[in-house]
């Protein structure tokens, strides 16, 4: 015969069943969405690229490490806006969710504009990188790194302008591709830093007027809002 078990002797399997039936890979499907990632330009006289926006996990890799030296492809971003190297190497990381691509009204986002995407994520990967060149600069990039997505509701982070460190901030309009510049994929490496850090600015040593280009962080707010079904 079987031993008669009490009410109380139930409930703890009872429950231990419904906390793994909740957290099972069947019930993940109610652990998927959406986030609205809007990016508002805070500079007066900077214009942002199109933003990379990536879903992950913690273990994915970094976009970058202050500090150290930034990745080939984010240098690609950082010094002549070219995104599609960083987006194909973020949509191989196993370990990323989803990569889209913020774009302003006419492609880049002007000073005090806000441009929005939406992107999917999965319990897990609910970590958000953004990137976007500033680009009437060297090698500026305004980013954040792997932070939390909300469960509810809109989390706001103020971004900060970061040199990539991979090309010498000459400030001259050889090697500006944006306006009044244009000279995209034109560089000197000789100065560069050699690995990443907050950006110091523009200090009118060349072409570049700082009246005209120069910020103060942050450079951009991004903020990040659950879309429910």
């Amino acid at each position: 015969m079987f031993p008669r078990l009490s009410p109380s002797t139930l409930a703890v399997p009872l429950l231990a069943a419904f906390a793994f039936a909740a957290f099972a890979p069947a019930g993940q499907a109610q652990l998927t969405g959406k986030y609205r990632v809007t990016i508002t330009n805070l500079t007066r006289g900077q214009i942002l690229a199109p933003a990379v926006v990536a879903t992950h996990k913690t273990s994915a890799e970094p976009l970058f490490v202050p500090g150290m030296p930034a990745s080939a492809e984010l240098a690609q971003l950082a010094e002549d806006a070219v995104n599609q190297p960083l987006v194909d190497k973020l949509t191989a990381d196993p370990d990323v969710m989803d990569v889209e691509t913020i774009l302003g009204a006419g492609g880049p986002i002007m000073p005090g504009e806000s441009a929005s995407v939406d992107i999917n994520f999965l319990f897990g990967y609910n970590f958000v990188s953004v990137a976007s060149m500033l680009v009437t600069t060297n090698d500026g990039f305004v980013a954040i790194r792997g932070v939390r997505g909300p469960n509810l509701g809109t989390a706001a982070h103020r971004a900060l302008v970061y040199d990539a460190g991979s090309e010498a901030n000459t400030e001259s309009c050889m090697h500006i591709p944006g306006p009044p510049c244009g000279n995209a994929e034109m560089r000197v490496v000789d100065g560069a830093e050699g690995y990443v850090h907050v950006h110091a600015g523009v200090h009118g040593i060349a072409d570049l007027v700082p009246a005209n280009h120069d910020w103060r962080n942050p450079g951009a707010m991004i903020e990040i809002t659950r879309i429910l079904d």
